[in-house]
């Protein structure tokens, strides 16, 4: 595809596939499906194992010469394209994901925010120099270290809750470090990632840098993760997958950003107004579906009934219908079949003594923010990830069993607090077993630079963010010389 109308990728047709920029024939196709109406968005083409060893030939056999300045460049002009199509990018992720308006939107904004800081970190020399005679027996001599860009392929495997966002964050720091990168976004939503890569191809980015393959993962996964081309994955999505991606791939280096189980703690000191407006942003924004949203609402038994009171009427007043209609402050989540699972994990949690005070209701993949409370730790509910817009109330008595409670899951991803008290603060930040503590936002709080990703079964502890990916999509040398 050459152009970047919404018309031309509601009209993507199974009888082409990118692979290094050129159009091949392929006869399979799977259709992308609107969640709100069931309605036919496009279709994208359903790739062969052959076809992903085609594209990982064609990746290996490139070898980048753009210079620090051309990247950069080439970033630059697609978030400008990006910025000036904003309605119709956003338009394309809410028909294709049922994300309403407002947080489409707000995704484009910050896929813009990734290209921005990835232009400006490939202009940055990421190099360091150390002067060696530091010691009785050292030398006149300097250290120059440099980073390189990997000598194989990178995969790259993205889920379908940030459609667009996600796969930036993999795509750009390949591109500002020079790389290849053979990209297999979700197929619930693929046709951003189409979209993305024909605004970089339009931006002067050489079509062998960045290849997309849509297909059944059950059929191609295992040649994206094993292919001898392939150097580096990334991957975000759920535990099982990332767990069997590491079982997988042997001796090649994998990213893996995985799931949460993000707790809010609000303390008895807290501001409750301030607290329950982070406690529905944080659960309901992208209609749940963010591995740092507000999973469990960890809330002190003192000033328990007064939060409640004021999430349900904050919950009650969150604008949930149809992902088009601008006023509409939550859409659908991905598919019908979540939100059944939601649904059930709510009554299951409500027949062992939970106390259901609003949602829960559903039609078809459009599912009403939920209140729950009296719920405990080891529910289905609050123990697994529910990637969903509901927020489960759990008490406690102190910060001693706040922090046990929070603590007490696989997960280690992120957390948002709500306190006053530094003594509060300082431990939170010493003793979650996360790898973020945002005071006072919520848990998902960042900006697309800096370091992001999780412990446990959140993920391995290596870091997303642009400047972070950059460093694990590069190999280190070091050169030495007399001084």
């Amino acid at each position: 595809m050459s152009t970047t109308t919404l018309q031309d990728h509601e009209q993507i047709r199974h009888e082409t596939l990118r692979i290094g920029g050129r159009k091949v024939s392929t006869t399979r196709s799977i259709d992308v499906l609107n969640p709100f109406n069931g309605e036919r968005v496009g279709t994208v083409p359903m790739a062969t194992v052959e076809r992903v060893r085609e594209a990982m030939d064609i990746g290996h056999a490139y070898r980048s010469s753009l210079s620090r300045y051309e990247r950069a460049a080439i970033l630059s002009r697609a978030g400008l394209l990006l910025r000036s199509r904003a309605d119709e990018a956003s338009t394309l992720i809410t028909l294709e994901s049922g994300l309403c308006k407002k947080d489409s939107m707000y995704e484009i904004g910050r896929v813009c925010d990734v290209l921005e800081f990835g232009a400006k970190e490939a202009l940055r020399d990421d190099g360091q120099v150390f002067s060696c005679d530091l010691t009785p027996h050292g030398k006149q001599r300097k250290v120059i270290t440099l980073r390189e860009p990997l000598q194989g392929v990178i995969t790259a495997i993205t889920p379908f809750n940030h459609p667009m966002n996600q796969v930036a964050h993999k795509v750009v720091p390949s591109i500002a470090t020079n790389n290849r990168m053979i990209l297999k976004p979700s197929e619930k939503v693929p046709l951003s990632a189409y979209y993305f890569a024909d605004l970089l191809y339009e931006a002067g980015l050489p079509p062998e840098m960045l290849q997309v393959v849509t297909g059944d993962p059950r059929e191609i996964a295992d040649e994206l993760i094993t292919h001898p081309h392939v150097d580096l994955i990334s991957f975000t999505g759920g535990v099982a997958i990332g767990k069997y991606i590491a079982q997988k791939a042997g001796y090649r280096r994998i990213v893996l950003e995985l799931g949460g189980n993000d707790p809010l703690i609000v303390m008895d000191d807290a501001d409750l107004d301030r607290a329950t407006d982070l406690a529905v942003q944080g659960s309901y924004k992208n209609s749940g579906q963010r591995c740092t949203a507000v999973k469990r609402m960890l809330v002190h038994q003192a000033v328990a009934a007064e939060f409640t009171e004021r999430l349900v009427a904050k919950t009650q007043a969150w604008r949930h219908g149809n992902p088009m209609d601008k006023q509409n402050d939550m859409g659908t989540v991905i598919d019908e079949g979540a939100a059944r699972l939601f649904q059930a994990r709510v009554k299951e949690a409500v027949a062992k003594g939970a106390r259901l005070l609003c949602g829960n209701q559903r039609k078809g993949a459009l599912y009403a923010p939920t209140v729950l409370d009296n719920v405990r730790p080891e529910m289905t509910l609050v123990r697994e990830e529910t990637f969903g817009p509901v927020s489960p109330v759990i008490t406690f008595a102190n910060i001693d069993e706040a922090i046990a409670i929070s603590n007490g899951t696989a997960f280690g991803l992120s957390s948002g607090i709500c306190t006053d008290s530094l003594e509060y603060a300082t431990r939170f930040a010493k003793e979650l077993v996360v790898g973020t503590v945002n005071l006072w936002e919520v848990p998902g709080y960042r900006i697309e630079l800096t370091p992001f990703g999780g412990i446990k079964d959140s993920g391995l502890g290596y870091k997303e963010g642009v400047q972070e990916a950059m460093k694990s999509f590069t190999n280190g040398k070091t050169f030495t010389l007399p001084w």
